[in-house]
């Protein structure tokens, strides 16, 4: 279920001369789980990945085929920081950012400054950088979790890069047909802040185990498709991803969904996630400038930033628009004012 889209990308990617270098023959499955140690600096780090994932190197780039990628990198990274230093959110309108259920539920399910976030660019901040009255404890450019969810559309930097030729090769779905775009948010992984004296439990987070499909719903399954640039090196110490091989072929267990009117929360959960089993999970260290590709159901996971370093990734989602149904009680929907616009334009 849900494996004919990305096979056809990755069949795609593989036969395009233009692409033909993303790709080499090593497959990174359970048989090299003794690869675990593996860092960017190690050649082969950046080989094909079969069961759901699919990375490529700093050296193909993802954007514009003429630029250097570490330099594009650059760029989106000085752009947030324009941004976050013009950043202006009310205290009351501040808001955690968290991947466990209970958490969503209470803190961005209990807020429309999250759930009517799909077509503007908002800011929503690590657990435990703000006090009882929203002010922030730390400097708010390391308060930072993820910026959401239309960088695509209003700003320049990020449109720019999202449109751009590379990527539209990577989201060629069905025989070259266009491919619907359906979100694109930024994550910035927050570093132990180096210098700065840490409120006492004040703790970053890691991203639980989950599939984007239990948030990014169609009709039917396997139309969706991850892009994660990694803006800096990401490694095992600062919060690279994790993933399990295959897990992509057993569906979704669980839905977040809008929640019915009247009721205390904007969204809920459908379903139940199962407990995984943490050796499964195998790990993805790229670095600066590196894509991953992501297949909407399998699952995967970043771990707890241990370092001093930060990890920031700018990541958005694309959807095959082509006999697709997108959910209607997804928690993001397309508005007015901004429609899914096509990644093609």
């Amino acid at each position: 279920m849900g494996t004919k889209f990305l096979e056809k990308q990755l069949r795609w990617l593989r036969n395009s001369p233009t692409a033909r270098r993303l790709l080499l023959s090593q497959c990174w499955d359970k048989d090299h789980v003794k690869r675990r140690g593996a860092s960017p600096a190690e050649p082969g780090w950046h080989r094909g990945v079969t069961g759901g994932i699919l990375a490529a190197s700093a050296s193909d780039g993802v954007c514009n085929p003429a630029a250097d990628p570490k330099e594009e990198c650059d760029s989106m990274r000085n752009q947030i920081q324009r941004i976050i230093a013009e950043m202006e959110v009310p205290p009351h309108c501040r808001t955690e950012f968290s991947t466990k259920e209970e958490e969503q539920i209470q803190v961005q399910g209990s807020s429309d400054y999250f759930l009517t976030s799909g077509d503007k660019i908002r800011f929503f901040f690590e657990k435990g950088v703000l006090d009882q009255r929203g002010n922030f404890l730390i400097p708010k450019e390391k308060s930072i979790s993820k910026i959401g969810h239309a960088l695509h559309a209003h700003d320049p930097v990020f449109k720019q890069i999202t449109h751009s030729s590379k990527v539209q090769m990577g989201g060629q779905g069905r025989s070259g047909q266009e491919v619907g775009e359906n979100k694109l948010a930024i994550l910035l992984a927050v570093p132990n802040s180096s210098g700065i004296k840490r409120p006492e439990g004040l703790c970053l987070v890691a991203v639980t185990p989950h599939q984007d499909a239990t948030f990014l719903h169609t009709e039917p399954l396997g139309r969706i498709l991850g892009f994660w640039i990694a803006l800096e090196d990401a490694t095992q110490e600062n919060g690279c991803l994790w993933f399990i091989p295959g897990s992509h072929t057993s569906g979704i267990n669980r839905r977040m969904v809008r929640a019915a009117s009247g009721s205390s929360s904007c969204v809920e959960f459908v379903g139940s996630e199962p407990l995984y089993d943490e050796s499964q999970f195998i790990p993805l260290p790229v670095s600066k400038g590196g894509l991953i590709l992501i297949h909407g159901e399998v699952v995967h996971k970043s771990e707890l930033n241990s370092s001093e370093s930060s990890r920031h990734v700018f990541t958005f989602h694309v959807m095959e628009a082509k006999d697709t149904s997108w959910s209607k009680d997804n928690w993001l929907q397309p508005t007015p004012e901004l429609p899914f616009p096509s990644l093609y334009t």
